[in-house]
């Protein structure tokens, strides 16, 4: 490869070679010279190290000690195998609540009703206003919404963060009316707007939205169809799943995003089935793969998918962290649990992947 005069590689070349550095790594090249520092930088650098990060997703995981009831975070990484996490730059103990684009919505867990966006690679982070609306309760957490999301957009540089559930008073059923409220990162502000649902969602569900095409998804607690949020104009809608998908009798269904797309993953005893929806408006599924698991069999039944790509996908159980090679069909354990946790770890555990997307 030709070398410029001054015996530098092609600004082209050294912005690749950048963008796939991990984050702490690419700021600490910032001071070696000027010229990494105004490439690193740049506009299309930033958009670039997005879409090549895109290719490498993680997963977070939230681990309890139930014995000290102290909460830690964990990054899983195909490449970099497993580091610690810290969102103590918030001063504030917090609970992750959704996952997109690098960017995580957490809430405060002394306060019920505060929310913070962050970016935990850059420590940046964005305290969003208080709504005045009356909390919407569940069960579990206690005085949240049943429904979390939050949708960051990489050509717009902006987030939307989604909460939405029934009121229900003490002592009464809700009446069906579906309270929604819009944060807009752009205008600082929440909107809100009612429809009527007759939907079931669980704590599983809740952690699996899935961002794409301009919406959020999620999967029905009865599994029967996904309910979709068009952020563009406020409309829920509802998409069917694959014919070939059955709920019950063993089955188990999950949601997910399969490189931009939207995908289904139904779990059996001895299969795990994945289909992707390569087709958004037409509603066309197809099967892209049939893993058996045979390996992992004393593990099925606790086993838990949390992020994928066409190359691998991320699952946990109870006390464990694995991955599945597709091209090589080779099944690993990237970390196990060595105290015992409170909660299992698929119920904390969220897709990740390591961005420069600002909340600000």
């Amino acid at each position: 490869m030709s070398r410029r005069e001054d015996g530098i590689f092609p600004d082209e070349v050294v912005m690749q070679i950048l963008s796939r550095l991990p984050v702490k790594s690419l700021f600490k090249s910032k001071t070696v010279c000027k010229l990494w520092y105004r490439l690193s930088s740049d506009k299309y650098f930033l958009q670039l190290y997005n879409e090549v990060s895109a290719k490498n997703p993680m997963i977070l995981v939230d681990i309890t000690d139930s014995s000290e009831s102290k909460s830690s975070l964990i990054c899983v990484d195909n490449l970099r195998g497993v580091s610690e996490f810290s969102l103590d730059f918030l001063n504030d103990r917090v609970k992750v609540r959704a996952s997109c684009n690098g960017l995580l919505c957490c809430s405060s867990i002394p306060e019920k009703g505060v929310y913070y966006v962050c970016n935990p690679v850059t420590r940046e982070f964005r305290l969003l206003p208080r709504s005045r609306e009356r909390p919407m309760t569940r069960f579990y957490p206690d005085g949240e919404a049943t429904l979390i999301g939050l949708a960051c957009n990489f050509t717009y540089q902006k987030f939307n963060v989604v909460l939405a559930g029934y009121h229900r008073t003490f002592g009464h059923r809700p009446d069906g009316s579906f309270v929604c409220l819009v944060f807009d990162s752009e205008l600082n502000k929440w909107r809100k707007f009612i429809s009527f649902q007759d939907d079931h969602f669980t704590h599983m569900n809740k952690n699996q939205v899935v961002y794409v095409n301009g919406a959020l998804h999620w999967l029905t607690g009865s599994s029967t169809y996904i309910l979709v949020l068009d952020l563009s104009c406020d409309i829920w809608r509802k998409k069917p799943l694959p014919y070939e998908v059955s709920y019950g009798m063993g089955n188990r269904i999950y949601l997910l995003e399969f490189d931009g797309c939207l995908s289904v993953i139904q779990i059996s005893e001895a299969w795990m089935n994945i289909w992707v929806l390569k087709d958004y408006w037409k509603d066309e599924w197809i099967m892209v793969d049939r893993v058996s698991l045979r390996c992992i069999r004393g593990m099925v039944p606790g086993i838990f998918p949390i992020s994928q790509t066409s190359e691998y996908v991320f699952l946990a159980t109870h006390k464990h962290v694995l991955v599945y090679h597709r091209k090589s069909r080779v099944w690993k354990e990237m970390y196990s649990v060595k105290h015992s946790s409170t909660l299992p770890l698929w119920f904390s555990a969220h897709a990740y992947r390591s961005t420069m997307l600002s909340c600000n």
